[in-house]
């Protein structure tokens, strides 16, 4: 395990304070009719239904509390392919606090407007993304909110693992899908501390597996490839302090192929009809492909972690 810090249930807990009145609380869902067809009582944790549609916000509002007041006089700036943009952009408007956002030039087209409306400026770049962000960083003497290797990110993204946990106490198995990891980390710290039988289970797309192949390295690794429907996993490297949670807190991760994706994706609109983005249904991707094993009769819990995708995305995979 590397050396980086873990934050602890105290830390989700004094996030819990900081959001409360200002962000929704969720639902949990069950689906009958998938639970007969896998064999658990199978649940939805319904992030698509958060403010700016998807769980991004729990960390940025979190991490923008924590600022010093020089930091939040001169502005903010971090990167992303959509969700934590959108995130950030609300939460720094709400905060009274200039954003920057630099993006990638593919990437989805109503994130980006969102992003701007929302009052994030948005800088699209063919370049590394991080590179064009430290540049522009040093440049206007902005504070960088990374989008999930940063323990205030993870706190605040865990709150919803203290929500899972209030909702579904009985809770056998949880399944989020895993971008850079910052919320499969604060969950799995959660979820750890209040109920340590139950496995936490991530889930990423086979051509986007930052975290998979960090653990196997056993540090942080840079992807040479990256390429996915599921953009909101498209992150290109794991952190230092997401891959020290995962490594701590979490049974296992497992891979998923993008048609599983997209057949997981419309099996949750016709059942449980709700939208999510591809990035959500992965964690639904992983029980309807058996990819985890699990006892009959588990209970089990999927992360939904957002719904934010275009007319033209939907389109395409329809």
């Amino acid at each position: 395990m590397n050396d980086a810090a873990l934050v602890t249930l105290a830390d989700l807990q004094a996030a819990q304070q900081v959001i409360a009145g200002q962000l929704h609380r969720t639902p949990v869902a069950g689906s009958m009719q998938l639970s007969k067809r896998y064999g658990c009582r199978l649940f939805f944790k319904q992030e698509m239904f958060q403010k700016t549609g998807a769980f991004k916000v729990r960390g940025a509002l979190n991490t923008l509390r924590h600022l010093p007041a020089v930091a939040r006089k001169k502005g903010v700036i971090t990167i992303s392919a959509g969700n934590h943009a959108q995130a950030l952009a609300w939460s720094a408007a709400a905060a009274g606090v200039d954003s920057t956002v630099v993006m990638p030039a593919t990437a989805v087209e109503a994130k980006v407007v969102a992003t701007r409306a929302y009052g994030g400026e948005v800088i699209l770049t063919e370049d590394g993304l991080m590179d064009t962000c430290l540049q522009i960083q040093a440049e206007r003497d902005l504070t960088l909110v990374h989008p999930f290797d940063d323990p205030h990110i993870i706190a605040g993204q865990g709150t919803m693992g203290l929500e899972i946990l209030e909702d579904l106490p009985e809770v056998d198995v949880v399944i989020t899908g895993i971008g850079g990891g910052g919320m499969i980390s604060g969950v799995a710290t959660a979820v750890k501390a209040l109920r340590p039988s139950a496995k936490v289970i991530g889930v990423e797309p086979r051509g986007s597996n930052a975290m998979y192949q960090s653990l196997e390295a056993g540090h942080p690794v840079t992807l040479s490839h990256n390429k996915t429907i599921a953009d909101g996993l498209a992150a290109p490297f794991a952190g230092s302090h997401t891959l020290a949670h995962v490594q701590a807190f979490v049974d296992e991760v497992v891979l998923v192929e993008e048609e599983e994706i997209v057949r997981a994706m419309f099996d949750i609109m016709e059942w449980c009809k709700v939208l999510p983005e591809p990035a959500a249904a992965a964690s639904f991707a992983a029980v309807a492909s058996k990819k985890i094993d699990f006892p009959p009769d588990a209970t089990v819990l999927c992360i939904l972690s957002g719904g934010n995708v275009d007319r033209a995305r939907l389109k395409m995979l329809l």
